[in-house]
């Protein structure tokens, strides 16, 4: 009776499922559940945790059926506190103290889920209007009517993101709200919708339901409504944009996503040609923005930010670690470099890889990045600017923690630069100075026309200080009074990539010409195709499969085929099992899933790229270079491997490339353990000394230099992985 009554107010989707559960339960099944659910509710209401996100958030993303298509992560309450008070920091200009003026902000999420990140925005601006004398309690009617726009795909995440705003306040009453539930999939009129998204074409658009509006409930089996309001967020509006939007790639087709035609659409039983036709939309709705396919759907929400903000307004999101270096992200950041200012960029370093992310249930790596649009755009196309990037060495575990990170954050400007040599980060400690070091900090300039932002997820800042230095030919290492030259340059100006694997097998109908089958030592076309750690522990590698010609595509595998070499470089380097960067194959082989072909002008530049490559030196710049968004893993595709930073070969006389090819001979049959061992391995102390010393003529000091930066670079979270390291493994002289 009593849900009756609250479904004649609203709140159909939490409580109308409640009842159907209910009515298909027998009596006694019925009466057993509801008393543990009573007394559970019970206990909830005594602690006080009716309104935690800690609670609701967590049990809404274990309830959420097409997670997996949605990858929709809740941001922890501590991580929301974070980004909020740091996003409203930026907000100049406001006079906090003035009730009206707060009244007039307009502040967005467009893929809200429980609202946590709205709530906190919520309490931030409440504590400054407290702090200057003020009542919080007056704010509440103009936040909840005007000011907060939440906007889900899932109606009981919008009105559980509606029910923890009004929370706030419980005995405030106010008229309506502005959190929306968005149609997304198939219509009712056979078009499709894709969400908030659809805001990128008009600034108005149709709402399933009004969860502030009684008026525009929902009918009588929840999926109707009595009046269908509309939303409206015109461009250029908003004052604060934050979010943490949905991960998927539209493009995943392996794991949890195999035989899926279009995994970002592919929710709520979407048919084959509902997601086609949800990805035409897109592909329409995309066009001039920094969506990119190969970055999934959270770039397409960054793209609905930016048209959406007012300039001067305040971007805040939490987004996948992969945008810091990924080329498809490269858009994103070069919008970012080119139309705001204050760019903060903040990732976790966390020692033993417990937690890598801000948000909950993810072992994937996110980032916190926070911006303020410019008043005008840049015009000048070559300018620069500096970002700032902050790795903390843990999760903030409780609210304090994040006001006292968030506090410092904003009180102290960085000093130290990523240009200015291997002196490390300005140390950001929690609490009174000397007290608990929380992390580092650095300046770096991104430039627009190469925009990355290679320094995260680090703990000792020294490592991407030295490894910018070696992208600018410059050998300087820590402890090291000035640098030394030594040429380097990208591997695309002096090799040739091979091909993507999709190209090779697997794609598209009459598009990829092989089929791969296992190896063979007569095989025509033999591949080095995955990964396999126990196998790759000497420099050179044999063949894991051979390639079949398709009958009929004899042209197309020829084609590839003249890629083939010997020479291949890794693109998943897991660093806690697999040893090498750069394999060498005594037959001519083809690059595969986890390998690409690297074919040189001068074929005796093949074992100079082996050397350098399973050098520290080597193993530093491919992890500087590439995706390090899993533990204990760095990551490149073949676009960026053309832009991996490499010795360059051509400064190097014939008398040294021949010399290459005798230390090669020397370590050939050589064991090499796991890359985050490379500062215990024998083997690799003796490649770097043969690398240094017999082959680039360094003196000793500087060798002795590079194997203290090995263990420098061995102690990163990203390198290790959180992965115990054996007490007996040999250790570096």
């Amino acid at each position: 009776k009593a849900w009756e009554d609250i479904l004649n107010i609203n709140y159909w989707p939490i409580f109308d499922t409640a009842r159907e559960i209910i009515n298909i339960l027998s009596a006694g099944q019925a009466s057993s559940i509801l008393k543990t659910l009573t007394a559970a509710a019970e206990r909830i209401q005594e602690d006080g945790l009716l309104y935690e996100h800690d609670l609701t958030g967590h049990v809404f993303q274990r309830l959420i059926i097409d997670r997996k298509y949605l990858a929709a992560f809740y941001t922890l309450p501590e991580s929301a506190a974070l980004l909020a008070r740091l996003s409203v920091s930026k907000m100049n200009g406001m006079d906090w103290k003035d009730a009206q003026a707060i009244g007039q902000l307009r502040i967005a999420d467009f893929a809200c889920g429980t609202g946590a990140l709205l709530s906190a925005v919520y309490d931030q601006i409440a504590n400054r209007y407290e702090r200057t004398g003020g009542n919080p309690t007056k704010l509440h009617k103009s936040m909840m009517e005007e000011v907060l726009y939440g906007f889900d795909v899932l109606p009981y995440a919008a009105h559980l993101t509606a029910s923890i705003l009004s929370g706030k306040e419980p005995a405030m009453i106010y008229n309506q709200s502005r959190i929306y539930t968005i149609p997304y999939g198939r219509q009712k009129d056979e078009t499709v919708k894709i969400g908030s998204l659809e805001f990128l074409d008009k600034p108005e658009q149709e709402v399933l339901f009004h969860t502030g509006d009684p008026a525009k409930r929902v009918g009588g089996k929840g999926e109707e409504t009595i009046d269908i309001p509309k939303a409206k967020v015109t461009d250029n509006n908003l004052d604060l944009i934050i979010m943490n939007p949905p991960f998927t790639r539209n493009v995943t087709r392996e794991g949890a996503y195999e035989g899926t035609f279009a995994a970002a659409f592919a929710a709520f039983g979407a048919s084959d040609q509902d997601q086609r036709d949800m990805a035409k939309r897109m592909t329409i709705l995309k066009q001039g923005t920094c969506y990119h396919a190969s970055a999934g759907m959270a770039s397409a929400f960054v793209a609905l930010a930016d048209k959406k903000l007012k300039p001067n307004g305040v971007l805040a999101l939490v987004l996948p670690l992969s945008v810091a270096n990924g080329s498809s992200w490269q858009k994103l950041r070069t919008l970012l470099a080119k139309d705001y200012d204050d760019v903060e960029v903040i990732s976790l370093a966390d020692a033993k890889c417990y937690h890598v992310a801000f948000s909950a249930d993810t072992s994937m790596a996110d980032c916190l990045i926070i911006a303020r649009k410019k008043s005008a755009p840049s015009s000048s196309p070559a300018s620069a600017s500096a970002t700032r990037f902050i790795s903390l060495l843990q999760r903030p575990v409780n609210f304090a923690a994040s006001g006292e990170i968030a506090k410092q954050l904003t009180a102290e400007k960085t000093k130290r630069q990523l240009e200015g040599g291997p002196f490390g980060g300005d140390e950001v400690f929690c609490g009174i100075k000397d007290g608990e070091k929380m992390g580092e900090t650095i300046s770096a300039t991104v430039s627009k026309t190469k925009p990355a932002w290679n320094p995260v997820r680090i703990r000792d800042y020294s490592l991407p200080q030295t490894a910018y230095k070696l992208t600018q030919s410059q050998l300087w290492l820590p402890g090291e009074a000035k640098p030394l030259p030594l040429p380097v340059i990208d591997l695309g100006n002096i090799a040739k990539t091979g091909y993507y694997h999709l190209q090779i097998i697997n794609g598209p109908p009459n598009d990829a010409p092989f089929k791969r089958t296992a190896p063979s030592d007569t095989s025509t076309y033999p591949a080095l195709w995955s990964h396999n750690a126990k196998q790759e522990t000497h420099l050179i590698c044999e063949p894991d499969s051979q390639l079949l010609v398709k009958p009929g595509m004899e042209t197309q595998a020829a084609r590839i085929w003249k890629s083939a070499g010997h020479c291949h470089s890794t693109q998943d380097h897991t660093l806690t099992s697999q040893p090498l960067s750069v394999a060498f194959t005594k037959r001519k082989c083809i690059g595969g899933r986890a390998w690409v072909n690297i074919n040189f002008d001068k074929k005796s530049w093949d074992y100079a790229f082996a050397l350098w490559g399973n050098s520290i030196l080597g193993l530093l710049l491919f992890w500087w270079h590439g995706n390090r968004q899993q533990p204990g893993r760095a990551r490149i595709t073949i676009t960026s491997a053309r832009t991996l930073p490499v010795l360059d070969f051509r400064a190097l006389n014939e008398e040294r490339i021949k010399h290459a090819k005798e230390i090669f001979d020397q370590f050939k049959d050589k064991h090499f353990l796991p890359a985050y061992l490379a500062d215990k391995d024998p083997t690799r102390e003796d490649l770097d000394r043969a690398v240094l010393c017999e082959w680039l003529g360094f003196d000793k000091s500087i060798y002795q230099a590079v194997r203290q930066l090995a263990a420098k670079w061995c102690a990163e979270p990203s390198v290790h992985g959180g992965k115990q390291r054996s007490q007996n493994a040999p250790l570096a002289v």
